[in-house]
């Protein structure tokens, strides 16, 4: 039978479950990767498992998000998260090596592994021929304790790419219309599978550039094949001995298909405030730019920065401009040195800032109120940049630069010049001496934690109640962000691994009462939301901080996936309306009466509550062992219960 690569991907790893979608399956894992804004609660949990080792064949922690060192918390963090690396056998990339995707990629990805990471963005790996999954950090902790990983069988959609980028179009384009065709929901349930001859014209960085913001479509992940250029860029990154050639067979279907002809596609731009607001560059041209910020995962290739150089050369920025250079690795940086473009973009008037995350998660380079910036990231969520009233905007290298020369959105096609011709060295910049490698067993058992006093132990959740009245303490409407539930940036994340500080600041953007409340609220509560309630980022603690504050049931049109899974983790119960006009009969104030729930959740898919005076019917797609999971009061709890 032929195969398409994703399905070669699952099935050589597969190791329970049926290939059909909407079956759970369990996946044997490979490789892990943690950072800073996420890890530390990781290695929190690999403590209460009491892990002696990992078991996966790699894992490793970067430190990318929370570089900025205003006291004494991050730098703490940075040093707990060193230990933990050394005690259970990770390698370590400290602060400064850069954005852990691209670096993952360069020095650790390989075709035909699986790859997960405790960041939504992990899915850039399948620009190699990976089977990459962003997840929650408890799955990652899981993983590494040798269980497989659980997910419900996605769909496969295929998308043929033909023909050839034009000039002033690139890679950002590509999936920029993809989030024009299908929004930001347009994923969910699935794995995107590009193939066809336009895959040629696209190097192994273009794809991680696609691959990336495949979570921005909700997908569960993207794949490429590994082919000659997946070959060419581990040669260059040397690394050649690494590649595995793995392609669709003749024949191959997927469930669900898509086209795209590169040769007419046009620069595009995500307007404010969702990745999925995507529009021609063209039909926005002439709006007042003040900010442009070049970097990040979503567009982190050498390519990247020196297309900006090559358009900026012996040119000056215009002078609202401030243009922001985030190198997104050491290595990438190194040869923006070797072939002259930093210099160049330094007297362009460019800004130089660290090699990581920085704006795009809000730790830095925070726009002014209402001033447009336009950043090559891949979210634009609001107040992610750090500023309440931001108006970001995404788009391709291309069209900053353009934006960066002029002071307005600008289509690139419009500048009065060629399209730059940038020739890349045939090597890249290889440093695997900046990785600090996992200690031998024997000398990491005597490793002690170093722990900072910013750093707390994580909360031990009771299980799920038999009957339990719930007031809902919060209504939210459609697309609801995890940065809006669990807000990041340099005021937040400083206290990731510090769960009660934290909680203040569960969705203080949208409610500043919501924390106070539910901390005096006698009892457990809910939260009723619409559609795709918790997309974008994996933080679990957009989870762990509201259980601490008494959460227990989310109700909601629909989930995303990852936060519908750490919801389980956690022993957060995730329903959805049987009928959607059911969201408007509930209130903020109502109370929710369950009777016999644990029985319902054994029982069946159907889950009954009252309120208002009147039943309401809800539906929950958790699996049998997600149901244990929740009565149990979440994944450590269930796993404690058995060991005793």
């Amino acid at each position: 039978m032929a195969e398409n690569v994703a399905q070669k991907l699952i099935r050589s790893h597969l190791e329970s479950g049926e290939l059909t979608p909407g079956n759970e399956l369990g996946i044997r894992i490979d490789q892990t990767l943690t950072q800073d804004a996420t890890g530390t609660l990781v290695m929190l949990e690999l403590e209460a498992l009491g892990l002696d080792r990992i078991r996966t064949d790699l894992s490793v922690q970067y430190v990318d998000h929370n570089l900025l060192q205003t006291d004494e918390k991050n730098p703490e963090d940075h040093e707990f998260l060193r230990s933990a690396a050394a005690r259970f056998g990770l390698w370590f990339s400290p602060a400064g090596n850069g954005v852990s995707h691209p670096v993952h990629q360069s020095r650790f990805g390989k075709p035909g592994t699986t790859l997960i990471g405790s960041d939504s963005h992990t899915c850039a790996a399948g620009a190699l021929g990976m089977l990459a999954i962003g997840v929650g950090g408890l799955e990652i902790a899981m993983a590494m304790a040798g269980e497989p990983l659980f997910i419900s069988a996605p769909q496969i959609m295929g998308v043929e790419l033909t023909g050839t980028l034009p000039d002033w179009v690139s890679a950002k384009d590509v999936i920029l219309e993809m989030l024009r065709r299908h929004g930001v929901k347009g994923g969910v349930g699935k794995i995107i599978e590009y193939h066809g001859d336009g895959l040629r014209n696209l190097t192994a960085m273009d794809r991680h550039v696609i691959a990336n913001m495949g979570a921005e479509l909700g997908a569960t992940a993207t794949v490429f094949p590994a082919d000659d250029a997946v070959r060419d860029y581990l040669e260059a990154v040397d690394r050649g001995e690494d590649f595995t050639r793995i392609e669709a067979d003749e024949g191959a279907e997927y469930d669900l298909t898509d086209s795209i002809d590169l040769s007419q596609l046009e620069p595009l731009i995500a307007a404010p405030s969702s990745p999925g607001n995507v529009t021609p560059v063209r039909e926005v041209a002439g709006e007042d730019v003040f900010q442009v910020v070049v970097g990040s995962s979503a567009n982190p290739g050498l390519r990247d920065f020196a297309v900006v150089a090559e358009t900026l050369a012996d040119r000056q920025i215009d002078q609202q401009i401030s243009l922001d250079i985030n190198p997104t690795s050491r290595e990438v940086l190194a040869d923006l040195i070797a072939g002259g473009w930093l210099t160049s973009l330094v007297a362009s008037g460019a800004r130089i800032h660290q090699s990581g995350c920085m704006g795009c998660i809000g730790m830095g380079q925070a726009p002014a109120v209402g001033r447009n910036s336009l950043r090559t990231m891949p979210r634009n969520f609001p107040g992610r940049s750090g500023t309440d009233e931001d108006s970001v905007w995404l788009c391709s290298p291309e069209t900053a630069a353009a934006a960066a020369l002029t002071g307005k959105i600008t289509d690139p096609r419009d500048l009065d010049m060629d399209y730059p011709e940038v020739r890349l060295p045939e090597k890249f910049s290889a440093n695997r001496k900046m990785l600090v490698p996992p200690l031998e067993p024997e000398e990491a058992r005597n490793v002690e934690l170093v722990k900072g006093t910013n750093i707390s132990t994580l909360p031990n959740f009771d299980p799920l109640p038999d009957d339990i009245d719930l007031e809902i303490l919060l209504k939210v409407g459609d697309n609801v962000s995890t940065d809006e539930i669990m807000p990041a940036g340099s005021r937040v994340l400083p206290y990731r691994s510090n769960i009660p500080k934290i909680s203040e600041f569960v969705y203080i953007q949208v409610d500043g009462t919501y924390a106070t409340r539910a901390a005096d609220h006698d009892g457990g509560h809910a939260i009723v939301g619409g559609e795709n309630y918790g997309q974008g980022s994996s933080r679990e603690h957009a989870v762990i901080a509201p259980r601490y504050l008494g959460l227990r049931v989310v109700v909601a049109k629909s989930l995303a996936r990852i936060h519908w899974q750490n919801l389980a983790n956690f022993g957060v119960l995730a329903l959805e309306f049987t009928d959607d006009s059911d969201y408007e009969s509930l209130s903020q104030g109502d109370v929710l009466e369950f009777r016999g729930l644990r029985d319902e959740l054994g029982a069946g898919m159907t889950i009954t509550a009252e309120a208002a005076g009147r039943k309401f019917e809800f539906r929950h797609g958790l699996s049998p062992r997600q149901v244990e999971m929740v009565l149990a009061g979440g994944r450590i709890a269930q796993r404690a219960a058995n060991l005793s």
